[in-house]
């Protein structure tokens, strides 16, 4: 059995003595967990430690697997230089996984190291795996030596990060590597109002989901984990889970919750999953094949439920990308789609967003505060083709993607001047900063992690290059009517 044990497991710095300088004491739990986790490591003595970190090199298209040797890293950004690691990275299995990635077409590989120092999410569990090394070595039992395969994350789908955490294991398996793999992430960073963080209702919902599906080793529940959730939560580690899941792919274990605290309002959790069969010996736990599954019913019930609006907008951008055509909402639609529409489309005139998410991750935004077309249907397709193939954050939407898109409309009312702050509410209205020299920045209303009038403000004035203290500083509020 090539994947020996894989563990979950937090990364706050402050759980480094030479960072907490005895804050570290708050969460003992999370600390005996963590002893516990490395005893078992070295008892199992693995030849590759594999750890997926939020903190490694990220991209949104692309998983990152770092290359290289080795690396090394401290807690000196946190005020700990003398605390560190450095490491050998497992080449053989890093290129083996690389060139499996290739001949499958997962988006995964070595390009484009940003971080080549070693990141916390990494740091913080082999403090632990480190110290309990030495311990043995102290007592006059030399511990075998350890190298390290080290992934980011993406902004890919759950079941991209399961297939590569699934070649790990296969990887792992064709070279005859014993492996341990290690998913560094923390839970909600939004548990207690007067954390760094703040509250959101959605964090304990979150650490009670995640704790739930280590609990019962449930992972499928890891991969549908709803992304609005994710987000309002502040999450960082479940992506992490998620290849940790992968490398686990039809394999009986036995899943236990070692720890779950939170009291600097960050969720932190231990989990353990031993096998206790061969791999690809149980096919109840192939979790990517029932990901598709769910997603394809999800997918087809979301398409079901759209509203004549995003209707619209999805037949403007569908029409672009897959014939090259711009749409006249008055002449080109389809008998069924056309009747389906209400006739304010086509007697009113109004400012519209158009709002476009793959995998949960936004793939694109563009709308107008004001019209600038006679109808608000002609705003719409308008402002549907701009969003997925004008939005200079993203590159144009192909026709691969379009089955996987998911849209809001927004119709915006007229904006109208306030005095300050005081009469924003980021929940209700949206706003605009204005400056000199005609720069503007707008943020719609009720939006995912937005959650205070300074971060809506602080937002919208960086989308317009405006510096809030400015004297020129204006702003306007409007409400909107989001369509799904």
């Amino acid at each position: 059995m090539s994947i020996l044990a894989a563990f979950a497991v937090p990364h706050p710095p402050l759980i480094v003595p030479g960072v907490g300088g005895g804050r570290e004491a708050g969460i003992q739990a999370t600390i005996d967990a963590y002893c516990e986790v490395a005893r078992r490591i070295a008892d199992l003595a693995p030849e590759t430690i594999v750890i997926s970190s939020p903190h490694s090199t990220s991209y949104l298209d692309y998983l990152h697997i770092s290359g290289g040797t080795g690396a090394h890293g401290t807690f000196a950004q946190f005020g700990d230089r003398a605390d560190g690691s450095r490491v050998a990275y497992d080449q053989e299995l890093v290129e083996a996984l690389c060139r499996a990635a290739d001949a499958c077409g997962l988006p995964a590989g070595t390009a484009g190291e940003r971080m080549p120092e070693l990141d916390w999410g990494v740091l913080v569990p082999l403090h632990f795996v480190q110290e309990e090394y030495g311990r043995r070595r102290e007592a006059g039992c030399e511990p075998a030596v350890y190298r390290i395969v080290r992934i980011g994350l993406s902004g890919l789908s759950p079941l991209h990060h399961y297939q590569l955490g699934q070649l790990v294991q296969h990887v792992a398996d064709e070279l005859g590597r014993t492996c341990v793999f290690v998913a560094s992430g923390d839970l909600s960073h939004k548990l207690e109002a007067d954390g760094p963080y703040g509250f959101d209702p959605d964090g304990p919902v979150f650490d009670e989901l995640v704790c739930r599906a280590f609990q019962a080793g449930d992972f499928l529940a890891l991969l549908t984990a709803d992304p609005g959730l994710c987000e309002r939560a502040a999450e960082c580690g479940l992506r992490s889970f998620q290849i940790m899941a992968g490398a686990l792919d039809r394999t009986p274990v036995r899943a236990e919750l070692l720890s779950h605290e939170g009291p600097f309002g960050v969720g932190y959790g231990i989990a353990a999953f031993t096998p206790t069969g061969a791999a690809g010996s149980d096919p109840s736990r192939a979790f990517g094949e029932q990901y598709e599954a769910w997603h394809a019913d999800d997918m087809a019930r979301r398409r079901a439920a759209e509203s004549p609006w995003v209707q619209l907008a999805r037949f403007s951008l569908e029409s672009y990308v897959r014939e090259g055509r711009r749409i006249d909402p008055a002449r080109d639609l389809p008998d069924d789609l056309a009747a389906s529409l209400p006739d304010e489309l086509f007697s009113t005139a109004a400012g519209a967003f158009v709002s476009l998410k793959k995998d949960g991750q936004l793939r694109g935004c563009i709308g107008t505060i004001l019209p600038t077309r006679d109808t608000l249907a002609a705003e719409i397709c308008a402002n549907a083709v701009s969003a997925g193939c004008r939005d200079p954050r993203f590159d144009p939407v192909d026709a691969d993607e379009l089955d996987e898109l998911v849209y809001d409309v927004d119709v915006l009312s007229a904006p109208e001047p306030i005095d300050g702050p005081d009469e924003l509410d980021p929940t209700r209205y949206g706003v605009i900063v204005s400056a000199s020299r005609g720069r503007r920045g707008l943020l719609l209303p009720d939006l995912d992690g937005v959650d205070t009038v300074e971060e809506q403000l602080r937002i919208a004035a960086r989308k317009g290059g405006i510096n809030l203290d400015e004297s020129s500083v204006t702003l306007e509020r409007f409400t909107v009517t989001r369509h799904l």
